[in-house]
């Protein structure tokens, strides 16, 4: 199965990251700037003995710092749409993962890990190597520490499902005070512009993945399911299944909204004469007729003690 990552960005950031048309530029941070001030705390509990906390920090040294960037594995997170992509206004990156590890081969991939407090893990290497003292835990408490500061997030972060690529300096490019990862333009497989996105931010899109030979689709909001669905350039919908962007079988004529052997969805199938059923059903059309639609409810606001 195809490894696809994904990411989230603002329409004016779409012409930075596609300056250059042989590349996807990308910024890269390094985890001194990382956007949870507690990532650094899930590597062990600090509430320790001071003369092992001091042997910890003098082992462990300062962090390495190396040029980190970040994806989610899912462009269908509605809140990483309104965070950073412009509230549903911006784009999302469909990219390769494994077309990006054989262009950058010192390149590592890791998936993000969820935790309200420092794991236990840790802490039996500790112990060890203040306790005995050989090489090989402290090499061990080193690496321990190095992928749990990279690699774990506060749980409150866990809707990005996110997956982190750490980079080597020779990888990167220092541009206008940024580190940049510049991606040959075939790690870029799909383009898509969210449900909020204008009109010259979808022909601009449409026009990037023409251009580069990568799919385009829209995301589109329905009104039957939570899960968001993409129309390509041919109004034919498309879910998101098991890590891929999967072709609908089925979907509705009128709004494309993916459907389970129907020609169309439930909201499209109202016509006239179910509309004119539910209203001659509704008791309220009947008071409002009356005139009494108002007053009824006062009196129930009144009775029920809210306003």
């Amino acid at each position: 199965m195809p490894s696809r990552i994904y990411k989230y960005m603002g329409p004016e950031v779409l012409a930075k990251a596609f300056s250059d048309e042989d590349f996807c530029s990308l910024k890269c941070s390094y985890p001194k700037d990382f956007n949870d001030p507690y990532e650094l705390f899930l590597t062990i509990d600090y509430r320790q003995d001071p003369e092992l906390l001091a042997y910890y920090q003098d082992v462990v040294g300062k962090l390495p710092q190396l040029p980190t960037t970040c994806f989610s594995k899912s462009p269908i997170i509605i809140p990483m749409w309104a965070h950073y992509a412009h509230n549903h206004g911006g784009v999302v990156v469909e990219i390769d993962e494994e077309k990006i590890t054989k262009y950058f081969s010192e390149i590592g991939f890791g998936d993000v890990d969820y935790l309200d407090q420092a794991s236990d893990d840790l802490q039996p290497t500790l112990d060890r190597a203040y306790g005995i003292g050989k090489y090989r835990y402290h090499y061990m408490l080193q690496r321990g520490v190095f992928s749990a500061a990279y690699y774990t997030k506060h749980t409150c972060w866990s809707y990005e499902q996110e997956r982190r690529l750490i980079a080597g300096e020779n990888d990167v490019e220092d541009i206008n005070e940024m580190k940049i990862l510049k991606l040959p333009i075939d790690c870029v497989t799909s383009l898509i512009t969210g449900s909020n996105s204008t009109t010259d931010t979808q022909q601009i899109v449409s026009s990037l993945a023409s251009k580069h030979g990568a799919e385009y689709y829209k995301m589109k909001i329905g009104k039957s399911s939570t899960n968001p669905y993409f129309v390509d350039s041919n109004d034919h919908s498309y879910e998101f299944e098991n890590g891929i962007i999967n072709k609908c079988v089925s979907f509705c004529d009128s709004c494309k909204e993916p459907t389970e052997e129907a020609d169309v969805c439930p909201w499209c199938a109202i016509e006239e004469h179910h509309e004119k059923s539910a209203a001659s059903q509704n008791p309220m059309r009947m008071l409002d007729r009356l005139g009494l639609l108002e007053q009824y409810y006062k009196d129930m606001n009144g009775s029920s003690g809210k306003k």
